[in-house]
């Protein structure tokens, strides 16, 4: 897995700051794999796996989360009292009215939220107007050449070239 240190260093500039953030990109640019990253940096500097709540609507295991009010339960049933609780929440246009959660866990005290989709759905319309002023969005993009000649070590400039 390649490390996005740009987008995390960007995340972790907005940690626990009380805005939502929002991880926006085209398919496949890697906003799964940040929020991954970003998670396992959460606990390397010492949070506590029961602060993190992580769901990917893609996984069919989160199927019954579909709904808006069975995931607002579900999240709320574990937020920890005078801790921060870490909500990462990927592909959340999945789940049928998901405005309604982001706006209701937004208020709750004690929450960083970050949430995922591709651009086409996030911020269009009714987020955009709910979340004004109280969002943050990072835009994701494939690999960059630099990043991806920094994992093609040995090679030159050319041979990397001739790969992609």
């Amino acid at each position: 897995m390649i490390e996005r240190k740009e987008y995390l260093e960007q995340l972790f500039s907005w940690k626990d700051e009380d805005v939502i953030k929002v991880i926006t990109g085209i398919r496949r640019s890697g906003k799964s794999t940040l929020l991954e990253q970003f998670q396992q940096c959460l606990l390397n500097d010492g949070v506590d796996k029961s602060q993190i709540i992580s769901i990917n609507f893609e996984k069919l295991e989160y199927e019954h989360l579909l709904n808006y009010k069975s995931l607002y339960e579900y999240i709320k049933d574990r937020l920890i009292e005078g801790k921060t609780t870490y909500i990462l929440l990927d592909e959340i246009q999945q789940v049928e009215s998901f405005e309604k959660v982001v706006d209701g866990l937004y208020v709750q005290k004690g929450v960083d939220l970050y949430i995922t989709g591709s651009n086409a759905y996030t911020l269009s319309g009714d987020l955009a107007t709910l979340l004004t002023g109280r969002y943050i969005e990072i835009s994701i993009l494939p690999l960059s050449f630099k990043e991806y000649k920094s994992f093609s070590s040995g090679m030159s400039e050319e041979e990397v070239f001739a790969i992609t």
